[in-house]
């Protein structure tokens, strides 16, 4: 007999043991187990956002998905790393961290035999390969191969520069830009 707890009703009636992917997504054909996953996963697609954080308005889908953010204000880092003790304010955070330690790089890449610790980067990986961008800014149709480097992108168009050098107060619309600008500091001090 199974010793599995669940928080719900519906959780206790999902084919937990069988992985069976039986509910879909009619938008995007995404299969999920159980239902209440399904309905989580189609307001991805409605935008419908009901859960704000109190601190800087941002609004999310999920409620677990405002918990997560709220750790971004309290900078609470409740899971810590065994091997260095470096802490990490999620779960999934720290379970890709340990791959640092191991050296262990499962996801290979068919092309060239390269090999990654997460499967992300196996993803942005093949990217290189195609020469595909697929991520487009709807303002000026610039493409990029990542997510990411779009949402970057985005700030180009903004005048917003949230990321303050502390020395200069010069402002920048991405933190890695203010790191790499912080670099200028030390080479004038040394």
């Amino acid at each position: 007999m199974c010793s599995t707890t669940f928080s719900s009703k519906s959780h206790l009636k999902a084919p937990i043991h069988s992985k069976e992917k039986s509910q879909v997504c009619d938008i995007n054909n995404k299969r999920y187990c159980r239902n209440t996953d399904l309905r989580t996963f189609i307001l991805t697609h409605t935008n419908v956002k009901h859960h704000v954080c109190d601190i800087c308005h941002k609004h999310f889908t999920q409620p677990g998905n405002l918990m997560r953010h709220l750790l971004t204000h309290t900078k609470e880092k409740p899971y810590v790393c065994d091997t260095c003790n470096k802490g990490f304010s999620q779960k999934c955070h720290l379970s890709r961290h340990v791959w640092t330690h191991t050296k262990e790089k499962p996801h290979v890449c068919d092309i060239c035999s390269k090999s990654f610790s997460q499967k992300y980067h196996l993803r942005q990986h093949l990217a290189t390969h195609t020469k595909e961008k697929p991520y487009v800014c709807n303002i000026c149709s610039k493409a990029f191969p990542r997510k990411s480097s779009l949402r970057h992108h985005f700030w180009t168009h903004s005048k917003e520069r949230p990321h303050v050098c502390g020395e200069c107060n010069k402002g920048f619309a991405v933190k890695s830009k203010l790191r790499l600008h912080l670099l200028t500091h030390r080479k004038e001090k040394s």
